[in-house]
């Protein structure tokens, strides 16, 4: 599998597994978890995706347990995760409204409770899950700064952020940002034309996709041309339609990293089929037409 360098030392497989539905399975056991695991390793698979708020904050502790039962998987893998978004759920319960919050006292805490929850004494890459319209630059950007320049934090970026966003932040910053993840797919292929791939493709800053699959939406009966294009493919190259669809972000010369989350086994055993999959240039622009619903002009 390859890996992308994003920080001196800190380097993520080119396919990444999103943690955001491990609360949702009916086996929550840290052994179980152990499995998901242990089956991404066995493909290369080695970066993990989480967020304090996935599974109403509890999904951190869920990898947590898992690390506790096997500390020795700690160092095979790279942690992903991100804070900022306050929802009325589990710890912030109390909370009357659902916010953003870029202030220096909540990241840092929630940094801590992120290292308490999941067993570890480092974050690899921490994220910025929501753009804030209320986010003080300067403050959230020293407060990044300390968290990586303490070790605590390996590198830091965004998610979700549009290219003045992007701006604004690192503008109030020492360390790099080193990604911004957003969603991309066939069915969210805005990113390619509004600015938002050229913008990082310029700086030479790798994008995450979520929802790389759409969340199933791909195989809708309005996107009739589309699915019957994926599974054609998909049979051509002996793999699932779901490969193929991410082996067309895969094909991006902007180094895309895909979040891929599912808590099947089987599903998790298949998610390095993706690099198998050869896309020609036309073949790219054909399921591209499917996708933007005509021809380009």
């Amino acid at each position: 599998m390859q890996k992308v360098e994003i920080a001196p030392g800190v380097a993520l497989s080119r396919l990444v597994y999103g943690m955001w539905r491990l609360g949702d399975d009916d086996n929550t056991a840290p052994s179980h978890v152990q499995a998901k695991i242990e089956a991404c390793l066995a493909q290369g698979i080695t970066t993990m995706d989480q967020a304090d708020i996935y599974g109403g904050y509890a999904a951190e502790a869920l990898l947590g347990a898992a690390l506790k039962a096997a500390p020795d998987l700690r160092d095979k893998i790279e942690i992903v995760t991100k804070c900022d978004i306050v929802a009325p759920v589990g710890r912030h319960s109390a909370a009357r409204v659902k916010y953003y919050d870029t202030s220096a006292a909540h990241i840092t805490a929630s940094v801590e409770a992120s290292l308490r929850e999941m067993a570890t004494d480092r974050i690899d890459l921490l994220l910025i899950h929501r753009p804030d319209p209320l986010m003080d630059a300067c403050e959230t950007g020293a407060c990044l700064d300390a968290l990586v320049a303490s070790g605590k934090v390996r590198s830091v970026g965004v998610s979700n952020f549009r290219p003045w966003d992007f701006t604004l932040l690192q503008s109030a910053m020492k360390s790099r940002l080193v990604t911004n993840q957003i969603e991309i797919s066939l069915s969210s292929h805005a990113p390619f034309t509004n600015g938002d791939v050229a913008f990082h493709q310029e700086r030479g800053i790798p994008l995450m996709a979520w929802s790389p699959l759409a969340g199933g939406s791909l195989l809708s009966g309005s996107q009739a041309p589309l699915r019957e294009a994926l599974h054609r493919i998909g049979t051509e190259q002996g793999v699932d339609w779901s490969a193929v669809a991410v082996a067309w972000l895969l094909r991006h010369p902007s180094r895309i990293l895909p979040v891929l989350g599912t808590n099947s086994l089987e599903r998790i055993t298949k998610i390095s089929d993706a690099t198998r999959v050869e896309l020609d240039r036309q073949t790219w622009f054909e399921l591209y037409t499917h996708a933007i619903g005509h021809e380009v002009p």
